[in-house]
């Protein structure tokens, strides 16, 4: 964890999850915990969007964890941090250290926040009388939104995942990650199966690595180890602030595997230049949050409504993340097609990559929600090498009587091998029911 803050009353460290830890001491500190604690619980009853979530909160060591609302403010008018605090008192709460020091910037909706709450007073007398009466918080804060919110309800989810070394590699560099997470832990999941969002999140991951000698797989299982350290802690978040919090979150992750790969490259020889691409999505609820880097893919299989016959629908895919390539990015600007781009001579050569001395790493995060039906299809560049795009649809919407008997990710990487085999090749298929 970063260390923001050290006086003699509190200590204030950010984990790399993006949540803030505040370890009251000194003069009055379960005081002032209790009524930080008062505080944020009202400000979340009121539903007032620019202060921090509580997440969880020990009467022992007098700490609390709370969501993150970005950085602090170096400058700003006067007349400007007025209004901010006014604004706090439109919630019936006044803060009685209404200083710059305790606004900070939300980068992700351009907002600006209050922080810091243990001098602070519930302006409505009976609303602190009733908080007052009741106990402190000791553990996590209900997480549910509004039951009505589709996205916040869980959904059932299958899938099927198959790696092949294809024809002419000795090794394989490619790896693949299932499994269900919460507070706890992670448990593993296998090849194929089907559970639920119900009460643990689900995570489906593909990673390439790259590098010689062996360190192609050495970095593919670096990047999905990272993956079962990070997430865990998230989980604890409220349904909107994952949301919200999601791009931080992965970046940091991203960051933390890039980090890793260039230190093992600088002092092991064997592992100069080593470096993985890495595409991963990660179910909370119906809300799909997904990271890339590099040439794996995410696709989306989801119902359309035909334009002639609104009464109908058929299912269409599409391609969520961007190919970090010179050639894919020459096919984004219409510069090449896709059988152009499939025999361009540098159409494997990276932009983008963790590790492979790359120096900074800008992965492509997103949210997208998923329904019933809806299928999700994560690939390496194996398959993508041995399959067009519309062989992608057809072997997974209508294989055929030959085909229709294997598993979707089985269809993916024994076609794929078939057609081509020149690299390695990975598929998880995965479908909402």
């Amino acid at each position: 964890m970063i260390e923001a803050k050290n006086t003699q009353r509190a200590v204030v460290r950010i984990g790399y999850d993006g949540r803030v830890h505040k370890l009251f001491q000194g003069p009055k500190a379960k005081e002032r915990f209790q009524n930080e604690c008062r505080v944020l619980v009202y400000l979340e009853n009121r539903k007032c969007p620019f202060v921090p979530r509580l997440l969880s909160a020990d009467t022992e060591t007098l700490e609390i964890v709370t969501s993150n609302c970005g950085t602090r403010v170096e400058r700003l008018g006067d007349e400007k941090i007025r209004s901010i605090f006014g604004e706090l008192e439109s919630y019936g709460v006044r803060h009685d250290d209404a200083f710059l020091r305790n606004i900070t910037y939300r980068a992700s909706d351009g907002r600006f926040c209050v922080i810091d709450f243990e001098f602070s007073t519930i302006l409505d007398q009976q609303e602190q009388d009733l908080l007052d009466n009741g106990d402190t918080p000791s553990a996590s804060f209900p997480a549910e939104p509004p039951e009505g919110l589709l996205p916040n309800l869980p959904i059932d989810v299958s899938w099927s995942a198959m790696s092949h070394p294809g024809r002419f590699r000795p090794n394989n560099e490619d790896r693949f990650l299932a499994m269900l997470f919460d507070q706890s832990g992670v448990r593993y999941l296998g090849k194929d199966g089907s559970s639920t969002t119900q009460a643990a999140d689900m995570l489906f991951a593909v990673t390439d690595g790259m590098g010689g000698e062996r360190s192609g797989e050495l970095a593919g299982k670096i990047a999905l180890d990272n993956i079962t350290k990070f997430l865990p802690r998230a989980y604890m978040l409220t349904h909107e602030h994952l949301v919200e919090s999601a791009p931080l979150i992965l970046n940091r992750m991203f960051k933390a595997i890039h980090d890793e790969l260039m230190m093992l490259s600088k002092w092991d020889q064997n592992c100069t230049n080593m470096g993985a691409t890495l595409t991963l999505v990660w179910i909370h609820r119906r809300t799909v949050i997904f990271g890339h880097i590099g040439d794996t893919r995410l696709y989306h299989f989801r119902k359309r409504q035909l334009p002639l016959e609104p009464s109908t629908s058929a299912m269409e895919m599409v391609q969520i993340t961007e190919d970090h390539t010179y050639v894919a990015w020459l096919r984004r600007n219409g510069k090449l097609n896709e059988r152009e781009g499939r025999s361009h001579p540098r159409r494997n050569v990276l932009s983008k990559s963790l590790g492979a001395g790359n120096q900074f790493v800008e992965p492509q995060c997103g949210t997208f929600s998923i329904e019933s039906g809806d299928k999700l299809v994560l690939c390496t560049d194996g398959i993508t090498d041995g399959l067009w795009d519309r062989a992608v649809c057809d072997l997974i919407l209508s294989p055929g009587d030959a085909l229709s008997m294997m598993k979707p990710a089985q269809r993916l990487v024994q076609s794929a091998v078939a057609e081509s085999g020149r690299d390695n090749a990975t598929a998880i298929v995965l479908e909402a029911n």
